[in-house]
């Protein structure tokens, strides 16, 4: 199968980002903070799985819609934990990303220019 195919999947998918030597750890680090996340909050807030994950994603990623809060005091702290690492975490990201994609832009207009 061609490979412009299967691109838009790729990047929907951010699969593009784990193939990438110097963006991989930083994805891994993510995935590890998600659940880390969510183990934690699962057993010190008595969240659900999903609810503990949700809640460790939408921190993360700032969004705070505000329909989970900590209750507990270790819950609270994790939270500023959580929220500041997001800020710096999604950073390093969007960054990685900005570069694999321009990378990518690159090859496709010199392959074009020819």
């Amino acid at each position: 199968m061609d490979r412009r195919l299967l691109r838009p999947f790729y990047r929907f998918f951010l699969l593009d980002l784990i193939q990438d030597q110097e963006a991989r750890p930083v994805f891994i680090y993510i995935v590890l903070l998600i659940f880390l996340g969510s183990f934690t909050f699962h057993y010190v807030e008595h969240w659900g799985w999903l609810d503990a994950t949700y809640f460790t994603v939408i921190t993360i990623t700032t969004i705070g819609f505000g329909d989970f809060t900590p209750h507990t005091s270790l819950g609270k702290i994790l939270t500023i934990f959580y929220g500041l690492n997001g800020i710096a975490i999604l950073l390093m990201l969007f960054d990685h990303i900005r570069r694999i994609r321009t990378r990518e832009y690159t090859e496709i207009t010199k392959t074009h220019k020819k």
